[in-house]
């Protein structure tokens, strides 16, 4: 039997969307598992000598600094703790022979302290900035209940101090014609995020000044590379135990830096890809709906949250309150 004009067309625009499919599967399974496997990425370490991680005394950017420092990186530490920052230094020291230098900075600060990581590693061949340091809510919560040294706090850290510290550091690995900046963003800047709106808009921000650098630097033969992490056991998240869905931040980093050169924006840790696929697959399907679920999450865990803080507050007043006076039990 004979097909229509229209039978044909059909098989036709079946048979290119098939394909099309087909394709991105092939190259989605390529980016995400064959590629990093086969070790096709950018090896940072022949990016230059130093590498700058910011937020470098825990979580994220303590396993960057750890893991750049095993692949003979020298390495510059930022952050707001002279004694931690001391601490990791000496560890990086001790255990993998690399030479360090630190700056203790806020980096809310803004200009002044670009200004001094500029000073800092002039003359060093960095190859890699790990823009790391960040700031988030203690939990999720309405935007009008945001405090506004929070939301000043968040834009300065997240923002404007990404911005600027890629500034300071990129004109030299132009320059160089080399190098690798890491900027941290976050799976809340690709899903609905409600109740976490500045945070997340914060680093949908980063999302998209690492998108366009990527453009600006691939001429001179500078990789920009975006993270969006999805839950990590950190300080941060207040994510206790490691699980395969929330890795440690050394297994996570491993992960992620076998992706430098393969992809320039990537979840890093697989498993947090089936989040942003999930969540927007669901969109593609209801959208108010899954709107709906997101913030129905977002409010049990500020729920849970405020309950704790209630209960912890009661506590230490039940601690005062039993403590007893020294007028009750005099001290000779």
């Amino acid at each position: 039997m004979a097909l229509t004009c229209w039978e044909k067309l059909a098989l036709v625009a079946l048979g290119a969307i098939g394909l099309r499919i087909l394709l991105r599967l092939t190259v989605f399974i390529w980016k995400k598992l064959i590629a990093p496997g086969l070790g096709r990425g950018i090896d940072v370490a022949t990016q230059g000598k130093w590498a700058v991680v910011t937020g470098a005394t825990d979580g994220l950017g303590k396993a960057y600094a750890q893991a750049l420092a095993a692949k003979g990186l020298d390495i510059v530490l930022v952050s707001r703790s002279l004694v931690k920052l001391e601490a990791v230094a000496k560890e990086l020291r001790t255990t993998y022979g690399v030479e360090t230098r630190v700056l203790e900075a806020d980096l809310t600060e803004g200009p002044p302290v670009y200004a001094k990581i500029a000073k800092l590693i002039e003359g060093l061949e960095v190859g890699v900035l790990v823009n790391n340091a960040g700031m988030s809510y203690d939990h999720p919560e309405i935007f009008t209940n945001i405090t506004e040294e929070t939301i000043t706090n968040i834009l300065q850290l997240n923002v404007a101090a990404t911005t600027g510290i890629a500034r300071a550091v990129l004109p030299g690995m132009m320059e160089r014609r080399k190098g690798v900046i890491i900027n941290i963003s976050s799976t809340a800047a690709a899903i609905p995020s409600p109740y976490l709106a500045v945070y997340a808009a914060s680093k949908a921000f980063v999302d998209k000044l690492s998108a366009d650098l990527a453009v600006e630097a691939a001429p001179r033969n500078v990789t920009v590379q975006c993270v969006l992490p999805g839950p990590v056991a950190t300080k941060m998240s207040k994510i206790k135990k490691a699980s395969w869905m929330a890795p440690t931040p050394e297994k996570f980093v491993d992960t992620c830096l076998k992706t430098v050169g393969i992809e320039s924006r990537t979840t890093g840790y697989p498993p947090h890809c089936l989040i942003i696929g999930i969540i927007n697959g669901l969109r593609c399907i209801c959208e108010r709906g899954t709107i709906w679920l997101v913030s129905r999450t977002m409010l049990n865990i500020r729920g849970k949250a405020l309950k704790k803080k209630k209960l912890d507050e009661k506590t230490s007043e039940q601690v005062i309150t039993d403590l007893p006076s020294r007028r009750e039990n005099p001290v000779e």
